[in-house]
């Protein structure tokens, strides 16, 4: 018996010796360093991942997306859909406040959801919502959209949609410089192309978080640098690193590296009503000249895989590449597209290219020597991120190259990207077949009718839509051992950053 309550004792000490090691340490700043400075902070108009990094900590939605890819509640506890589908009312959380002071309702909602629809405001977002009728203000603490057509992705869209504080930017506030949300962190300071410090918000309404006092984001655009500062305990958390980074830390001392499946990927984006590209055929034999798996291994190191219009990660959603006869890499028959489109002594063209993204850079080279191969002369143009922003705000280009976010709907992608007048359809792309398809993949309420759906339509973008889509990686962050509670989402999110402490 005594053996018996010793080992018991013991295990009972072990436990609890645990559960102390893991007892989450409050204080500290979580010393980041990022490849870029973001060109803004407003949220509603934010295109870049440099941007998104620093204003998912400020801002937040009516819901979010977590790291299993499933929908949670945020600002809005509760929500009830009618039967019919087309109203959506959600009950907000009490005690919410903005960093401002001001308390959160249901009229900065509205406000927000409105803001992203107006044409003045130029929102990405804005086609996402084109089936919601209006939201309405129907209690202080409630809000209710009106649909006019039954919308499957409704709040899987909703998650992209961060709420501001209506008084603030209606009496001039300035969100490109002034971020205020209702998030874990607040903005402390700005050094352009140095860094951005965020503070703990001290009212913020989850209860005891975050853990860490301050997030410091460090502009560091070279990766080297990245590197030893991370090995030296400069940094202590690299987000969203590109792949050659990876394997160099992999077996860095006191390092290690977080990994989810990515839902971004890299392309090649192609203007259609621009010469050559506003012919399908050569679209179709741009596609046909990469050789997809060796830039996976030259590029990714092997940590991805060929990218079709949807991530592996919607296992639900996603076709396999093998579907579709363009991915077979094959500069003969690239050759004879040409061809048959006109071009029999090949095509000359530029590519826009991101530089302040390593992977993009290593990705343009790559493929700009493939196609080579097939008649396709590309000439590189490496920017820095605000013009390229602009040049592709205003679809100033022939093709460009650079990374894409996904969503854990195929309409959150599909819609605004492909449909015509899409709010992210730089390419000038229009198909009324695709248009239809994407209109009854929206509305549609069965799920396999709507698997049917995007599944047609994975086989029309594939091989002669805008944009010839390349690798899905493995997305990897960097960190020092002592950086606890993190956790990877495959929508590139840091919210977790709520979440993360350091030990001491």
């Amino acid at each position: 018996m005594r053996c018996r309550w010793w080992g018991i004792s013991l295990a009972l000490s072990l436990m609890f010796g645990l559960a102390l090691a893991q007892t989450p340490v409050r204080g500290g700043t979580l010393q980041l360093a990022v490849d870029s400075s973001p060109a803004g902070l407003d949220p509603q108009v934010a295109t870049a991942f440099a941007t998104f990094l620093i204003t998912g900590e400020i801002y937040e939605g009516l819901v979010e997306v977590n790291e299993r890819l499933g929908i949670q509640p945020a600002l809005a506890e509760s929500w009830k859909v009618s039967d019919d589908g087309l109203r959506y009312t959600f009950k907000l959380r009490s005690g919410v406040t903005f960093h401002n002071g001001q308390s959160l309702t249901s009229a900065d909602v509205v406000y927000s959801f409105d803001r992203v629809r107006d044409p003045k405001t130029g929102s990405p977002l804005a086609s996402r919502f084109n089936l919601v009728k209006e939201a309405k203000a129907t209690a202080p603490n409630e809000v209710t959209f009106e649909l006019t057509q039954p919308f499957a992705p409704f709040l899987s869209e909703l998650a992209g949609l961060s709420i501001v504080p209506s008084e603030y930017v209606k009496g001039g506030g300035d969100l490109q410089r002034k971020a205020v949300g209702t998030g874990p962190f607040m903005l402390k300071e700005w050094v352009p192309d140095t860094f951005i410090l965020l503070e703990r918000n001290p009212r913020y309404w989850r209860a005891g978080r975050p853990y860490l006092d301050a997030l410091k984001f460090n502009i560091v655009p070279d990766a080297a640098t990245r590197q030893v500062g991370l090995a030296s305990s400069t940094y202590q958390f690299l987000p969203n690193i590109d792949p050659s980074l990876a394997v160099t830390l992999k077996d860095t001392p006191g390092v290690k590296l977080l990994q989810t499946q990515d839902l971004s990927y890299s392309l090649i984006g192609m203007n259609v009503s621009r010469k050559p590209f506003d012919n399908p055929k050569v679209r179709e034999a741009l596609n046909y000249a990469i050789d997809r798996k060796a830039l996976v291994q030259a590029v990714y190191f092997g940590n991805g895989t060929p990218a079709g219009p949807l991530s592996p990660a919607l296992k639900s959603w996603a076709s396999p590449t093998s579907a579709w006869a363009c991915y077979d890499y094959n500069p003969a028959k690239a050759k004879e597209l040409l061809a048959q489109a006109g071009y029999p002594n090949g095509v000359d063209f530029t590519i826009l290219t991101l530089g302040s993204v390593k992977t993009v850079v290593d990705v343009a080279q790559v493929v700009q020597a493939q196609l080579a191969q097939a008649g396709f002369r590309a000439k590189l143009e490496v920017m820095e991120l605000g013009k390229f922003v602009q040049d592709w705000r205003n679809s100033n280009f022939d093709a460009f190259a650079s990374l894409n976010g996904g969503s854990i709907d195929p309409d959150g992608y599909f819609f605004r990207t492909f449909s015509t007048g899409g709010s992210t359809n730089v390419f000038k792309y229009s198909n009324p077949q695709v248009d239809q398809l994407l209109n009854q993949g929206r509305t549609a309420t069965s799920l396999e009718a709507r698997r049917k759906i995007y599944t047609r339509l994975q086989a029309i973008l594939a091989c002669q839509g805008p944009i010839a889509h390349l690798v899905y990686g493995t997305l990897f962050s960097a960190a020092r051992d002592n950086v606890q509670g993190f956790r990877p989402n495959p929508t590139r999110s840091l919210a977790s950053l709520r979440d993360t402490w350091l030990a001491k």
